[in-house]
């Protein structure tokens, strides 16, 4: 008798843990799970490359700095001339002469097409 009981337990067991495996891979495999995961692998994906992208750039800047010293060095550089003075455009436009012009040409006109219909 404990012998008979002793399997039927074990049985039981293992049917539930099957069964709990293969919902839980059941839910993996729901279109909505599939989304969010190739969603997160895709955000994941996209920041380790902007992050290389930036030391990337980074490297670059501080490389062409330190050559830029050197050549400076080498051709005997010392100071860097300065830059030009910002151009000034005017923000407002000159309100007492307009470049715009009234059209009155279909003002009076009988040829207005929508009377027409």
């Amino acid at each position: 008798m404990f012998r008979r009981s002793f399997w039927f337990t074990t049985g039981v067991a293992a049917g539930v843990w099957a069964t709990t495996k293969v919902n839980r891979k059941l839910k993996q495999l729901t279109p909505e799970h599939l989304a969010v995961t190739a969603t997160n692998k895709a955000i994941e994906t996209g920041q380790r490359l902007k992050d290389r992208a930036v030391g990337f750039a980074l490297d670059v800047r501080d490389n062409m700095a330190q050559r830029e010293a050197e050549l400076e060095e080498a051709l005997g550089i010392d100071e860097r001339p300065g830059l030009p003075a910002p151009r000034r455009h005017s923000a407002i436009e000159n309100r007492s002469n307009p470049k715009y012009i009234e059209s009155t040409v279909y003002r009076n006109s009988t040829n207005n097409r929508n009377e027409d219909h």
